[in-house]
C-alpha cells in the first residue's frame, strides 16, 4: 500500500494516477493510522515552504511522518516542496523550521547574470552524483519535469544524488537511507518518471 500525504498543497491526483498506471495500492490519507499502515509514503507539494509546514504541524502529521520515516525506516518519497519540507531550514518569505531530516537550506534560485525566469518551469536533463536504486534503468539522458523557485542545499554532498543547471547547479534528488526526494515532477516527466516511481516501489529497506 502506498499512502499519499494530503496535508492541503500539492498535486494529489497526478501523483495518485501515476501510481495508478504502474498497479500500484495506492491511498490519499491524512490519517495518522493509514500512515503508520502503510508500505510506502508519498509526500508531494506545489507552494510556499511556511505553508507546507504549518500545514503539516496542524494535523500533527510532521510528528507521525518523522516516527514513522526517521525511526522505523519506512521507505519515502518527497516530490518538489515535499522534498524542500525535509531541510533543517527554509528561506522562503524568512526563515522557517523544516523536518530536518536532510542538513541543509531552502534557498531561492540563483540564476546569476543570465536571463532566466523564475520560477523554472520546463524540461531538464540530469547528472547523476552517484549509483542509487532510484535511477535504476532509467537513461541517462531522460528529461524530467521541474516548476519550482527554490531549491534545497545539502549540508552533507552524499546526500544529493542528482543534480541539473538552471543558472546554477541545482539538486533535482536526494537520497538518505530509507529517504528519497525530488525536485523534480515523476508524475508529470512521462515514461521515465514512471520507471522512477516503480523503483522507488521496489525499495525496501
Amino acid at each position: 500500500m502506498v499512502t499519499v500525504i494530503d496535508y492541503g498543497l500539492g498535486n494529489i491526483f497526478s501523483v495518485v494516477k501515476a501510481f495508478e498506471m504502474i498497479g500500484a495500492d495506492v491511498q490519499v490519507s491524512s490519517d495518522a493510522s493509514d500512515i503508520r499502515s502503510a508500505d510506502h509514503l508519498v509526500l508531494p507539494g506545489v507552494g510556499a515552504f511556511a505553508d507546507g509546514m504549518q500545514f503539516l504541524h496542524d494535523k500533527d502529521l510532521d510528528t507521525v511522518l518523522t516516527e514513522e520515516v526517521v525511526q522505523n525506516k519506512k521507505p519515502f518519497l518527497g516530490i518538489c516542496l515535499g522534498l524542500q519540507l525535509l531541510a533543517e531550514i527554509g528561506q522562503e518569505h524568512g526563515e522557517h523550521k523544516g523536518l530536518g531530516w536532510i542538513p541543509g537550506k531552502v534557498q531561492v534560485l540563483d540564476t546569476g547574470d543570465e536571463p532566466l525566469k523564475i520560477p523554472h518551469v520546463g524540461w531538464n536533463n540530469l547528472e547523476m552524483t552517484q549509483d542509487n536504486p532510484l535511477f535504476t534503468d532509467i537513461h541517462k539522458d531522460s528529461d524530467f519535469y521541474f516548476v519550482h523557485s527554490y531549491q534545497l542545499h545539502c549540508t552533507d554532498p552524499k546526500d544529493c544524488i542528482a543534480t541539473t543547471t538552471y543558472g546554477e547547479t541545482i539538486t533535482a534528488a536526494i537520497w538518505h537511507d530509507n529517504i528519497f526526494a525530488t525536485q523534480f515532477h515523476p508524475e508529470k516527466s512521462q515514461d521515465a518518471g514512471l520507471k522512477l516511481l516503480e523503483n522507488f516501489l521496489s525499495y525496501s529497506h
